[in-house]
């Protein structure tokens, strides 16, 4: 194996030899680091989750709407950001491209810092800052598509929920943690007088050193792959694929929902639920970052579509749950509601990302079907770029529910007084995923290269 200090020119995960020699540790390695900033870019998308509960209690007055478009904003700036992302791995390499984008949170997180001690803020200028929070949300795209070129085909559910985890996680993080670093003054670098108690400044400072430490380690520990050099031409393919679309469709309905919830949860509670603490808020995200590997591990095992189909009914029926409890206003079944919510986003959001490479696997070797190992080498490569690309594109569109449903309960409580309405269209859309996921990849049909043959292979 050819290697200089930064790019990794033979890279053959699918050849058991090398992989067991030399391939195992190098890939561990750029997976570790890869979550730490991965983990970290989610913890920084997310900071306005924790950040708007607190800023009527520090004098800025905002309405309840404008509060959650403060929330929603990152969700789609996160999400536009994902397409540039996903061709970036392919164009500068993938170590490469996680020091430049972790350098780079320095940006909202100091930006919040500052301005979150200045009362007087316009909600226009707030928005822009609580935008620049979106570039964190831009990390997973290049970091998944990274870490599928690391793995094989064979373990790519377990590598992808892993590293999706550990960033997902960061959700958990930023709305464990916030809340009791914002009390503390021992980091309070603009010394800016707290309003009661609380150090908001500190939701942005508290970040500085893990995104320097994750710098460090992309610098120092990471690889580019020659392997993994693409022309964004030829990833732009999977533009033209119907099921890159599909897939997009049903990753709003998974990741989307896991995204969109914890962005909105605490600002939820705090308005549904204002006797409670949103200290509580970070269970949500937590048990749906930790349900992440165990759906790609099913996946792997059962199969993703199986586990997808089975996840939207699970999910359909808790979104009644939730329905029923808020209207009830018991928090007890509300929160437990959503928990289980939040679980089935995250074995969803494993199983859906798990069906990726596999679809693009079986669709590239359908075409060279008794065509010789040659053009089979052949679409297992294009199937390896293609499926590189469509995870981040698919992620992209996704993320777009990190918008859609803080801003959906916004708009439901301002039309209505509470979030039964968006709800209710949440629980639809969740239908429709249902919908789709049996037509497109569990319906046996003499459709060649279509449901038939997909169903066939259990993607």
């Amino acid at each position: 194996m050819t290697k200089n200090p930064t790019w990794i020119s033979d890279w053959r995960p699918e050849d058991e030899a090398f992989w067991n020699a030399t391939g195992k540790t190098i890939a561990r390695r750029n997976l570790i680091w890869s979550i730490v900033a991965e983990h970290i870019g989610f913890s920084v998308w997310l900071i306005w989750s924790i950040v708007t509960t607190k800023l009527p209690q520090a004098g800025f007055h905002y309405t309840t709407d404008q509060l959650f478009q403060l929330v929603a904003v990152p969700g789609l700036i996160g999400a536009l950001m994902r397409f540039p992302y996903t061709f970036a791995v392919t164009t500068f390499g993938g170590r490469n491209w996680t020091i430049f984008s972790a350098a780079i949170l320095l940006i909202p997180t100091l930006s919040l810092a500052y301005f979150v001690g200045q009362p007087d803020t316009p909600f226009w200028l707030m928005l822009l800052i609580a935008s620049t929070a979106g570039l964190g949300g831009g990390n997973f795209a290049s970091s998944m598509t990274n870490i599928s070129f690391f793995f094989p085909d064979r373990m790519k559910g377990w590598a992808l929920g892993l590293n999706a985890a550990g960033g997902n996680i960061g959700v958990s993080s930023v709305q464990l943690l916030t809340p009791i670093l914002m009390t503390l003054a021992v980091i309070n670098l603009f010394q800016a007088s707290p309003v009661d108690g609380v150090f908001l400044q500190n939701a942005g400072l508290m970040w500085v050193l893990p995104i320097a430490i994750a710098v460090f380690g992309a610098v120092f520990f990471m690889n580019n792959l020659t392997t993994a050099k693409s022309s964004i031409k030829n990833q732009l393919a999977v533009v033209r694929r119907k099921h890159t679309w599909i897939m997009a469709y049903l990753y709003i309905g998974t990741f989307g929902s896991f995204i969109g919830y914890s962005a909105a949860f605490p600002l939820l509670i705090k308005t549904q639920f204002p006797q409670v603490t949103i200290a509580i808020a970070f269970l949500g995200p937590l048990v749906g970052s930790l349900s992440r590997p165990l759906g790609g591990w099913l996946a792997d095992r059962i199969g993703g579509s199986v586990i997808t189909f089975w996840n939207f009914i699970v999910m359909a029926g808790a979104t009644i749950g939730v329905l029923y409890f808020v209207g009830h206003k018991d928090f007890i079944g509300f929160l437990s509601m959503f928990l289980v919510l939040f679980v089935t986003t995250g074995i969803g959001n494993g199983s859906t990302y798990r069906m990726i490479p596999s679809i693009f696997r079986e669709q590239n070797l359908f075409r060279v079907r008794g065509k010789g190992d040659a053009e089979r080498a052949v679409a297992l490569k294009t199937a390896s770029i293609e499926s590189g690309a469509a995870v981040g594109f698919i992620g992209a569109v996704g993320a777009v529910g990190g918008y859609l449903i803080p801003t959906g309960f916004g708009k439901s409580i301002a039309l209505t007084g509470g979030p039964q309405l968006a709800l209710a269209i949440y629980l639809g859309f969740y239908a429709s995923c249902l919908a789709l996921t049996w037509w497109f990849y569990l319906r046996r049909s003499p459709q060649g290269e279509g449901a038939s043959s997909l169903a066939g292979a259990r993607v």
